[in-house]
């Protein structure tokens, strides 16, 4: 799939901005982990790693499914979304270990379960990366990868491209958070497969979201799009905001796709 290096720093604005993206739990990030979870089915007394972790919004409801004879290991990158995490699960989840970490460098290895949601977007090398994180589970272990799937959130990235400053850098690369080569079930699974798992299943989740202006707005400021304003003021962040809000207006936007693909396969014996 190429590498992703030149993309703008969307995992790291999700560090700076873990406030606004939880506040997308509720109506977006827990609804897609709800999905992922159920088909990646965690077991009683499991060894999982949750890659790209987030806020917990996957890892919480795993830790609960493997109980306290089980472990989780729930990475992310951006320590203030595993302070949310943390703050989330409280004390009753000894079974929950966060860790500040960078996934593609993790060495533990034997999980029995492999997940990561949404997250391999943000990997510097998808492919490299994401075989190294397949590698982490076990002989026989099972794997599960969602992704967004084609035209997820368009037409909102080019909108806000359109509403940013003249001069901006960085909005030939803000485009819809899909892979090349992954944006439908069937390449999904193929793509897995070449990686190594063997039988994937995959599956698109139909999801459509009702856009006000209030969650047009957070869908910016809550997840990595908030990226290609990070060089902006206050005053021209506000131009942007003004200028998105209207186009989507103007457009007649009243929905958002974010359909996700969810994959989930076996690493050979």
């Amino acid at each position: 799939m190429g590498d992703t290096t030149t993309v703008p720093d969307f995992a790291g604005e999700f560090g700076r901005v873990a406030e606004s993206f939880a506040e997308l739990d509720e109506v977006l990030w827990n609804p897609i982990s709800t999905a992922a979870v159920s088909r990646s089915h965690p077991q009683f007394d499991e060894r999982v790693l949750d890659a790209c972790c987030g806020d917990g919004a996957s890892a919480l409801p795993t830790a609960e499914l493997v109980g306290v004879g089980g472990h989780v290991d729930a990475v992310d990158i951006a320590e203030p979304l595993i302070e949310l995490a943390r703050k989330r699960a409280g004390e009753r989840m000894p079974q929950l270990h966060l860790h500040v970490a960078d996934v593609t460098e993790w060495e533990p290895r034997g999980y029995d379960l492999v997940q990561c949601v949404l997250g391999i977007f943000f990997f510097p090398d998808v492919d490299a990366d994401t075989r190294r994180l397949i590698e982490r589970a076990r002989p026989g272990g099972r794997v599960a990868i969602t992704i967004w799937a084609r035209g997820a959130w368009e037409p909102l990235p080019e909108v806000l491209a359109g509403a940013m400053p003249e001069g901006s850098e960085g909005l030939e690369e803000l485009t819809q958070p899909t892979t090349e080569l992954a944006d439908t079930a069937g390449t999904l699974a193929h793509w897995l497969t070449e990686l190594g798992l063997i039988e994937v299943r995959a599956e698109a989740v139909q999801r459509h979201l009702d856009l006000t202006p209030e969650l047009a707005w957070l869908m910016v400021r809550g997840t990595g799009l908030r990226a290609v304003m990070s060089g902006l003021d206050n005053a021209e962040v506000a131009g942007v905001r003004e200028r998105y809000l209207a186009a989507i207006e103007e457009r007649g936007l009243q929905t958002v796709d974010v359909t996700t693909l969810i994959a989930v396969g076996r690493r050979p014996e």
